[in-house]
Parts: C-alpha cells; structure tokens; sequence
C-alpha cells in the first residue's frame, strides 16, 4: 500500500481492541459518520491535548451523526489510566498488532528526531462517511485547532 491511504478509498477493515478489552473495527460505525484520530502516544502534551480537543467538542460531532474514535499503539490499560486522568470522552483503540489498521493505512511509519530513526505513528485523521469510504484525511497534523477544523468538515459532508 502506499505511504498514507487518500480520500476515495475504503477504509480497511480492521479490528483493534478498545480499553474495556473488547473488540471495535471501523465497519462498527456504518451508518454514521466516523473520525478516526491516529497519535503517537498516550499521555504527552500534543496527544493530550489533541484527545481533550476532540472529547471538548464529541457533543457537537454527535449532533452532526459523527462518532469519534482515537488511536494508538499505547495498551488497552494505559488508554484507561489516559481517559481517567484528563476525562476523555472519546473513544480509544489500541492498534499494536503488526498488520493493524496504522500499518494498513501507510502512517506507522519511519520517523526521525534527534538524529534517531524509529517507526512511529504519523499523527493523521481520517473523516469516513457511512458507506464506509475515506472523505478527508489529514495528514502529518499540526493540534491547534484541529478538532475545530474537522468538526466543519463533519458539519459540511
């Protein structure tokens, strides 16, 4: 697959493991609209405050048909002590399986900081309408104001 799936393609299918231990997959929402988020790492200032931004803003998104889900290869117990620590109402999956929904989509990629290479989630959104089919991505996201900006995009589709 090509580095970052685009806007027109399915969504692949693939199931992740929410904190509760059970099972969600993206075909869970047909029928609405779905925003799937991709970040690095539970607990680090952008990934807390892109996750706060979205749970300040799920009330809106519900309104507009539009579930919410947040992802990360971080485990199902560190998405619990990250929800219950800055009271996230959204939604969280782990993807740590080799083959998961990330490396389906082309965004766990190689990355470099410091010198360092290391593979790594490329934080990217992902708008999916009710058939199942990718209507906007966001790719490498900048958090402020993000939420917001796909929050019109929601309210547009």
């Amino acid at each position: 697959m090509s580095y970052f799936t685009t806007a027109g393609a399915p969504m692949p299918d693939i199931a992740m493991e929410k904190p509760d231990g059970s099972s969600v997959q993206p075909s869970d929402y047909r029928g609405g609209k779905l925003v799937i988020f991709f970040y690095p790492k539970d607990n680090t200032p952008g990934c807390t405050s892109e996750a706060k931004d979205f749970s300040a803003l799920k009330a809106e998104f519900g309104q507009a048909g539009c579930a919410i889900l947040g992802v990360s290869k971080d485990s199902p117990k560190k998405h619990q002590n990250f929800i219950a620590k800055h009271d996230l109402t959204v939604d969280l999956a782990t993807d740590a399986e080799e083959g998961g929904l990330s490396d389906a989509l082309g965004i766990w990629a190689e990355k470099k900081m410091y010198g360092k290479t290391f593979m790594g989630m490329v934080r990217s959104t992902y708008l999916v309408d009710a058939e199942g089919q990718i209507v906007q991505v966001w790719n490498k996201v900048k958090v402020n104001g993000h939420a917001a900006e796909v929050l019109a995009a929601v309210q547009a589709l």
